[in-house]
């Protein structure tokens, strides 16, 4: 006889607080597919936790109204939230330079969210052109500096008064120690917590040899902190390269604010579409809010048809249970994407013929 077990002390229930802006385009059909799953999934946890979400109608239809992208308060409105779940910005109306530095970009710079963390997963029943899919279990991550590089809006346009053709434009990047270093042990922390143990610079100081020196030198310096580690320093051109032809070598690629944007897309290209993507804009140290977003953008030419892939939303709300502490229940997300990919449940850029309603249903069926 097994003596009797000591009573468990009941899990004390929590109420996360969400922030919901699905902005533009396929972002409203995605960020409304994910809150299904999240609701699904904390109604199935037996109390343990909820979503308390509040909707914030900004984007380029909120510009067209008011000439912002986002209310003049936002900013404050915004930090009282666990998570910013985001849907996707930009509209043909409004340039892509406004809609971005006015409420994405906004959000992230503001709120320091300096690491972006991009998954690059193949899932069941998806095709990939890559030949090496077939013959490998490919799985690498990349992380991306998100506060600085060439994304740090530091520049000008001057001598318009020349005339026609005479303007002309600086646009700088900015490379910071600081900045550098604490995107590098975030990626050594990750790879750290993986099968393979290795970490990826990708650089072009062949070229910038300001900046991407300072990397690079940065990089060397951080790696001797972690001898566990394997690590190599690959030209972004031959990264790129190397994404196609040897992506059996990944497990976390780390780059600039733009190398890692172009390198990111590429890999989820290769996984089968950019509509698996997910990403979380990362505030480590949880001074302000995180936000989690797709990356296949606001595609105005499916806008409203039903066929956006709810799939990158979903990974990004499975980042962002990762991140307020419900790992488990990442982990169920991930596996019922899995579920619903090997049933050949695929919307159009998939090859398929689900709509966004259809994967939604066997999302939360396959929880």
């Amino acid at each position: 006889m097994t003596p009797p077990t000591k009573p468990t002390k009941p899990t004390t229930p929590r109420t996360f607080r969400i922030a919901a802006i699905p902005a533009d385009g396929v972002g409203a059909e995605v960020v409304a597919a994910g809150r299904a799953v999240l609701d699904a999934l904390a109604q199935d946890s037996a109390g343990r936790f909820s979503f308390a979400w509040e909707e914030f109608p900004w984007g380029c239809g909120h510009y067209e109204r008011t000439g912002r992208m986002m209310d003049d308060d936002g900013l404050e409105r915004l930090r009282a939230f666990d998570a910013i779940y985001f849907g996707a910005v930009g509209w043909p109306t409004v340039p892509d330079h406004i809609s971005l530095w006015g409420l994405r970009l906004a959000i992230c710079q503001s709120f320091d969210q300096w690491a972006n963390v991009r998954p690059v997963r193949f899932l069941p029943g998806v095709p990939s052109p890559l030949r090496a899919a077939d013959d490998h279990d490919l799985d690498w991550v990349v992380v991306r500096e998100n506060s600085e590089g060439e994304y740090a809006g530091l520049g000008g346009r001057n001598l318009s008064g020349r005339g026609p053709g005479g303007e002309v434009a600086v646009q700088s990047a900015l490379f910071t120690e600081v900045g550098c270093e604490r995107i590098m042990r975030f990626a050594f922390g990750l790879a750290r917590t993986r099968a393979r143990k290795k970490v990826s610079s990708v650089t072009k100081s062949n070229a910038q040899q300001y900046g991407m020196v300072l990397w690079d030198e940065v990089f060397r310096r951080v790696a001797a902190d972690y001898p566990d580690v394997e690590t190599e320093s690959v030209l972004v051109d031959a990264m790129s390269a190397k994404f196609v032809l040897r992506p059996q070598d990944l497990s976390v690629v780390v780059a600039s604010n733009l190398n890692a944007d172009i390198l990111s897309d590429l890999g989820s290209a290769l996984a089968g579409s950019l509509g698996l993507a997910a990403s979380a804009n990362l505030n480590p140290e949880r001074r302000f809010p995180s936000m989690f977003e797709p990356v296949h953008g606001s595609a105005p030419d499916i806008a409203g048809k039903g066929w956006a892939n709810p799939i990158g939303a979903v990974g990004s709300a499975a980042l962002m249970l990762d991140h307020l502490g419900l790992p488990d229940q990442a982990a169920r997300l991930e596996q019922a994407i899995a579920a619903a990919t090997t049933a050949r449940t695929l919307t159009r850029d998939l090859g398929g013929t689900a709509s966004t309603t259809d994967v939604t249903t066997a999302l939360i069926d396959a929880l």
